[in-house]
C-alpha cells in the first residue's frame, strides 16, 4: 500500500541516486510528485567492498520502495557518480573508488530482473529533474552544480542534456583552480571540489579548528576539532556564530569563482545549485552570486545568469533518475 493508505500510484517509476555516503531512492508519480522515499548507507570500508556491494544497496532501496508502495516491476533509473560512459560502465569515480570499472547495467540489472533499468551519471539526471520539473523550468541553457561529497555537473544546451563524446561531460568538480591546493581523491591537487563541496567545507573548517579557531563549531562537533564536518559549520552558522558564517561565505565565494569560469565557456541563463551543501542556506548562495558578479567576464554588461537552489534539494538526482526511467533515458 502507499504511505497514505490509498492504492499504489499507477505509472510510478523509481529513481536511485548513488552518493558518497548514501544510496537514495524515490518513487515518482505520473504527475511528477515524489510519492515514496528510501535510503541506505553507501557501502564503504575495506578493499573487499566493491561495485557489487553498491549494486546490492541499490536493490535494497528498490525493495523498500516496492514494500512501501505495493508496486511490482516499476522501471528504475540509477544515477551513478563519476565518469559513466555511454554503455553504463563506471570508468572513474574519485569518491566511489570501490566501484571503478564496474558495468552498472550488468550489476544492477542482474539484481532487478524483469524491470527496465536506465543508468546515467547522477548529475545528468539531476539537471534533467531541475530542467523539466524544478528550478530551471523555462531555461534552455542550464548548468547544474551538485555540491555533495564532491562536485558533479550536468549541462543542458538548447533544451537537451549534453553528455559529450564519451559520456563524461560535466565533470566540473575536477577543474583545477589552484595547482598548489590540497590533494584531491582524483589524484591531482587543487580541484574545485576541494574548496567548494561538502568535503571542502569540512576540510577548511577542520584546518581552522585545529588552528584554534571556530570554538562554536568545535562545540557542535562534540569538542573534537578533528571531528569537525560541514554540518557542524552549518549548525553553528544557523545559530549566529560569526566565525562559522565566515567559513560558509568563503565556500560560497569559491562556488561563485567556479561558476564565473563555467559561464565563460557555456554561457547558461541559469545555474542550479544542488546537493547537501546548499542546506547552508542563503548565506552561501548570496556569497556565490556576489563573487560570480565580480568575476564573470563582462560583469554587469552581460545578462547575468540566474543562480538558484535546486527545487528538489538532495533529491534532484533521484527524481531525475525516476524521470529518466519514465523517458527511457535523458530525453
Amino acid at each position: 500500500m502507499s504511505p497514505d493508505g490509498g492504492p499504489p500510484p499507477a505509472g510510478a517509476t523509481y529513481g536511485v541516486d548513488i552518493g558518497g555516503t548514501k544510496v537514495l531512492g524515490v518513487a515518482l508519480g505520473p504527475d511528477g510528485d515524489v510519492v515514496g522515499e528510501a535510503r541506505v548507507p553507501t557501502p564503504t570500508g575495506s578493499r573487499a567492498i566493491v561495485g557489487s556491494h553498491v549494486a546490492v544497496a541499490v536493490a535494497e532501496v528498490v525493495t523498500q520502495l516496492d514494500a512501501a508502495l505495493g508496486i511490482e516491476a516499476a522501471p528504475v533509473g540509477v544515477g551513478a557518480p563519476g565518469m559513466v560512459d555511454r554503455t553504463g560502465r563506471l570508468c572513474f569515480a574519485p569518491n566511489l573508488p570501490q566501484a571503478h570499472g564496474v558495468d552498472w547495467h550488468e550489476l544492477v540489472g542482474g539484481r532487478l530482473p524483469g524491470r527496465r533499468v536506465v543508468i546515467e551519471n547522477d548529475a545528468n539526471f539531476a539537471v534533467l529533474a531541475e530542467h523539466r520539473l524544478g528550478s530551471a523550468r523555462g531555461h534552455d541553457d542550464v548548468v547544474m552544480v551538485t555540491l555533495g561529497t564532491g562536485i558533479g555537473g550536468g549541462i543542458v544546451i538548447d533544451g537537451k542534456v549534453q553528455v559529450g563524446s564519451a559520456g563524461f561531460a560535466g565533470e566540473i568538480g575536477h577543474m583545477v583552480v589552484d595547482p598548489n591546493g590540497p590533494p584531491c581523491p582524483c589524484g591531482r591537487s587543487g580541484c574545485w571540489e576541494r574548496f567548494a563541496s561538502g568535503a571542502g567545507l569540512g576540510l577548511q573548517a577542520r584546518e581552522a579548528a585545529l588552528a584554534g579557531q571556530l570554538d562554536e563549531v568545535v562545540r557542535h562537533a562534540g569538542g573534537d576539532a578533528e571531528s569537525v564536518r560541514g554540518e557542524h559549520v552549518s549548525a553553528a552558522a544557523a545559530a549566529g556564530d560569526p566565525a562559522a558564517r565566515q567559513v560558509i561565505e568563503a565556500v560560497g565565494s569559491w562556488i561563485g569563482f567556479g561558476l564565473a569560469n563555467l559561464a565563460c565557456v557555456l554561457d547558461p541563463s541559469c545555474f542550479v545549485l544542488g546537493g547537501g551543501v546548499v542546506l547552508a542556506g542563503d548565506l552561501l548562495v548570496d556569497a556565490a552570486r556576489a563573487t560570480f558578479t565580480d568575476l564573470v567576464e563582462g560583469g554587469r554588461r552581460r545578462p547575468l545568469a540566474a543562480i538558484v537552489p535546486a527545487a528538489f534539494g538532495e533529491r534532484s538526482g533521484a527524481v531525475g533518475a525516476a524521470l529518466g526511467a519514465r523517458l527511457g533515458g535523458l530525453g
